[in-house]
């Protein structure tokens, strides 16, 4: 199998609604998100010319256009959230995130949304 990572880096804030940590709070991270395309071949041969699984740049359009310039400088909160803190509704970058914006529901968002526009493309 071949994997072509390519790198990513976005600064973001959120907060966790029901969670009783310093992450129940509005408060920003820098993310490096790492994102890999792979093969699902187990060839040994050379791949045919110009000898590319995907192009990098093709890549970095997709990504920058699907998450880096949606998440960039901007705010994502739950619906829970906004629901008990009404006056944030207001803030010009925020994003409603379907689930509660932890890294992990992150990841799982970023990758079907990377999946399914390859699958489309």
């Amino acid at each position: 199998m071949l994997s072509l990572p390519k790198i990513f880096h976005f600064e973001m804030a959120h907060a966790i609604y029901g969670y009783s940590g310093a992450c129940k709070d509005i408060h920003g991270h820098s993310y490096e998100l790492h994102v890999s395309v792979c093969s699902d071949e187990e060839d040994t041969n050379y791949i045919p010319a110009p000898g590319l699984l995907i192009d990098f740049k093709d890549i970095k359009k997709l990504v920058t256009e699907l998450i880096v310039n949606k998440m960039d400088h901007h705010l994502l909160l739950s619906q829970d959230f906004l629901n008990n803190n009404k006056t944030i509704s207001a803030a010009e970058n925020l994003v409603i995130f379907e689930a509660e914006p932890t890294a992990e529901n992150l990841i799982i968002f970023i990758r079907n949304l990377i999946k399914s526009t390859f699958l489309n493309i």
